[in-house]
């Protein structure tokens, strides 16, 4: 017996060349950003954790009903890397998961250095 094949959701992976230090050094940014686009997107956030380091870089972990999104900003190198990733459990999200990922490119008036889709 062949089971149906189910693809769970769209995973993308980014590292991205920023400009503006301030984007990479001020996470109540990303955050008030963050949280427009999980109410825009009716994205349900479960969980939120951060951690902001001494050259005020951070990390910031988002838990969503739908899966989660994640950014580290090195500030030094003047890059941050982020995941986005929706599960398709009761809709496919991929198109979702491709939008939100280019609003953050523009957002953080990025250049994309490295962009990985993963069908899960």
């Amino acid at each position: 017996m062949s089971l149906p094949e189910y693809q769970p959701g769209l995973h993308t992976l980014l590292t991205l060349h920023v400009t503006r230090i301030e984007f990479l050094m001020d996470a109540s940014l990303f955050v008030q950003f963050t949280d427009q686009m999980l109410a825009q997107f009716e994205l349900g956030k479960v969980g939120f954790s951060q951690h902001i380091f001494e050259n005020s870089s951070y990390t910031i972990a988002y838990c969503l009903k739908e899966s989660h999104i994640c950014i580290h900003t090195w500030p030094e190198h003047q890059q941050l890397t982020l995941d986005v990733y929706l599960c398709n459990y009761q809709q496919d999200n991929s198109e979702k998961v491709r939008t939100l990922a280019q609003a953050y490119v523009d957002f953080f008036e990025a250049t994309i250095l490295k962009q990985y889709e993963i069908q899960r």
